[in-house]
């Protein structure tokens, strides 16, 4: 399984991703879309990467590294992570998340590599059959990032997400594999 594409590759959680994570999830912009309410502290995160090598199917999921291939001008470098949660391997489903944390990174098409790969992984690898997605309905760009892989909007949970004082909906995407013929 390759997790190499052309301008990005998916690796593991290394120990020494801890000050990024502990950056990431300390955002409180990014709070908004991972729907977390509270800080995480190093300790915590540290604990969270001493497990992180276990295998999906012990954890339940997995969280992978997205890092840009290295050119002739540039070093490769850290620009997010691509999470698979609710793995379940019984009705071969899971529910899948990203995130490119710095602004400057995003409209790169790095998500979408980073996208492809996964999907690709999960339903060549993992024998998934399904994956999906929960997002606000006012976050058109990750909408349109998952539409153009094939992600259907199949539900809609009405005033869903607190966002201040106001309620947002929240859309379900699905994205089922298409079987052939010698499967």
């Amino acid at each position: 399984m390759k997790l190499h594409g052309q301008h990005i590759f998916l690796r593991a959680l290394e120990p020494s991703d801890i000050d990024l994570l502990y950056h990431w999830e300390n955002d409180t912009a990014i709070w908004k879309v991972s729907n977390t309410q509270t800080p995480f502290s190093k300790f915590i995160l540290e604990q969270y990467l001493s497990v992180a090598y276990q295998d999906i199917y012990t954890t339940k999921q997995l969280r992978l590294i997205i890092e840009t291939v290295p050119t002739d001008s540039e070093n490769k470098r850290t620009i997010g992570c691509i999470d698979l949660f609710e793995f379940d391997p019984n009705h071969q489903r899971a529910g899948l998340g990203i995130l490119i944390a710095d602004k400057n990174d995003r409209r790169k098409n790095y998500a979408t590599e980073a996208l492809k790969l996964l999907i690709e992984y999960c339903f060549s690898t993992l024998n998934l059959r399904q994956l999906y997605c929960n997002i606000t309905s006012d976050n058109e760009p990750s909408i349109l990032l998952f539409q153009q892989q094939g992600f259907e909007i199949t539900g809609i949970k009405k005033q869903w997400i607190r966002s201040g004082s106001a309620f947002k909906d929240e859309l379900l995407l699905q994205l089922i594999r298409k079987y052939t013929s010698a499967e």
